[in-house]
């Protein structure tokens, strides 16, 4: 299932949020291991890196069905809306899991004050079978 570009606005796009990549190529067809995206307050780390053009599995469409866009997010949490119980539940799914284990589809950016936010895609997670947008 592929989620299409977040079309709600959510207004400027001028929060800072660094993706740190441990498998570039597969998520990018590149091998820089950083990439650092602009994304509004509102707007969904999933889809945030998805505008940017950093391919994040996310096979439930980013509805909080399955656990495949599981990143670590290690700073800028306190910018973030706090974790749901249906998403804790999913995660316990996710390989790898740790304290600061979200998925990318429900952290929702919701302060543009704070620590920066830093997201590292973890290199299992990989979209084996690219998908292009209808």
């Amino acid at each position: 299932m592929h989620m299409h570009e977040d079309d709600h606005d959510h207004g400027p796009k001028d929060i800072p949020v660094k993706f740190i990549l441990e498998d570039p190529e597969s998520l990018t067809d590149s091998d820089k291991p950083e990439r650092e995206v602009m994304a509004a307050k509102g707007q969904h780390l999933l889809s945030a890196a998805l505008s940017a053009g950093i391919n994040i599995e996310h096979a439930c469409g980013g509805v909080c069905a399955c656990s495949t866009c599981h990143c670590y997010v290690e700073g800028g949490m306190d910018r973030l809306a706090e974790a749901t119980e249906e998403e804790e539940d999913r995660v316990e799914e996710a390989p790898g899991i740790q304290i600061n284990s979200r998925l990318s589809c429900q952290c929702i950016i919701e302060s543009k004050e704070g620590e920066p936010i830093v997201v590292r895609v973890p290199a299992w997670n990989r979209n084996a079978v690219k998908e292009v947008p209808h």
